[in-house]
């Protein structure tokens, strides 16, 4: 256990003990995430690509890892920030969350006062920092000082699949594909959730999931019963190409999107999308369908938001978050477009959203 340094990019320190892998003065984002279990799913959701994430729940590891129930193959943030890691023992066939970062090569700290650091990082926003042992002082701080904002790096190109594949396999103890599919979704893949997936194949859609430089002819080529943009990390405004190929199939199939896919639509409909101060992360953000009126928990990790008062004549506001009236979700009947900008299939209600997934296979006609 060695002493440990995170900084903030506006020279804020929380000091606490190293665990997991060493730490190897990576830059990232620092942003906080108010779940309370979860902690395997954040780790490898590659929405989190480029983050360090801090836990605001008190102690963390208490139920180990399993590695088939992550959302990747792999961990896909840059570092975790603890307040107490638990060191009991876990269940037969778990990893406890040390040995976990350790095989991953994930750097994280414990001992951090957490409750201050959220507070910080809600007053003064979200932003860059970096993790560095006393002896690397001036290095890490140059590194930090020279590390660009999250909306000059596009993240997308490290979680996409490299090529495209029908009906992925998702995995021992996963749904498998369906083997008479009722429908076929494109699936164009910026960092896509296995979850996701996972809830398409149980409504008997077969997908193909897309690399992310996928074009909107290769798209319509397959003629699909719908287009549907994943969830990633990253500023939407980066993926100018992405827009282009939404907007080329948005009027001609239908198109879905949760998360940056809703972003995406977002600007592929001609709004725009800004930066939020501190975002939403976690799984307890309330939000409000306008249409039904109803009001559910979701679980959410964004940074960008779409800009309601760029959005244009045709395009409605769906859904709301409850706290703090951010746009939630779009559509555009006429166009058969639907996104939302939280994620149903994480559920944390534990089932609120899940029946957005029905929705989205009813919309693809």
């Amino acid at each position: 256990m060695r002493k440990a340094i995170l900084k903030l990019k506006d020279g804020k320190e929380f000091p606490g003990v190293q665990f997991g892998a060493d730490i190897n003065l990576e830059c990232a984002e620092v942003v906080f995430n108010t779940g309370i279990p979860g902690y395997e799913e954040i780790l490898t959701d590659p929405s989190y690509k480029g983050q360090i994430v801090t836990l605001t729940s008190p102690m963390i590891g208490n139920y180990g890892i399993t590695i088939s129930d992550g959302e990747s193959g792999s961990a896909k943030a840059a570092a975790l920030i603890v307040k107490k890691l638990y060191r009991g023992k876990v269940m037969d066939g778990r990893l406890s969350l040390d040995e976990y970062l350790k095989k991953e090569g994930i750097p994280a700290l414990e001992g951090v006062d957490t409750r201050a650091l959220t507070i910080h990082l809600r007053e003064h926003g979200s932003q860059n920092g970096i993790l560095f042992y006393e002896q690397d002082r001036a290095k890490a701080e140059e590194k930090l000082k020279a590390y660009p904002s999250i909306t000059d790096i596009d993240l997308i190109d490290t979680v996409s699949v490299r090529e495209n594949i029908h009906n992925p396999s998702l995995g021992e103890g996963r749904t498998a594909p369906p083997s008479a599919p009722e429908k076929h979704f494109v699936l164009v893949d910026y960092g896509i959730k296995r979850s996701i997936i996972e809830n398409f194949y149980k409504r008997n859609i077969a997908v193909t999931l897309m690399k992310a430089s996928t074009t909107a002819e290769e798209v319509l080529d397959l003629k699909p019963d719908c287009l549907f943009l994943s969830n990633g990390p990253g500023d939407p405004a980066l993926l100018k190409d992405a827009v282009k190929m939404a907007r080329g199939c948005i009027g001609r199939i239908p198109v879905e999107g949760i998360c940056l896919g809703h972003q995406i639509i977002t600007l592929a409909l001609g709004g725009r999308t800004v930066k939020m101060k501190f975002g939403h992360h976690g799984s307890n953000q309330p939000v409000k369908d306008m249409d039904s009126g109803r009001t559910f928990v979701t679980a959410q990790n964004h940074g960008f938001m779409s800009d309601e008062k760029s959005l244009p004549e045709g395009v409605r506001v769906w859904m709301r978050n409850a706290n703090d009236g951010t746009v939630e979700g779009l559509y555009d009947r006429e166009k058969r477009v639907y996104s939302v900008q939280f994620h149903p299939e994480a559920a944390p209600g534990p089932e609120d959203a899940l029946w957005l997934f029905d929705f989205f296979k009813e919309k693809a006609d």
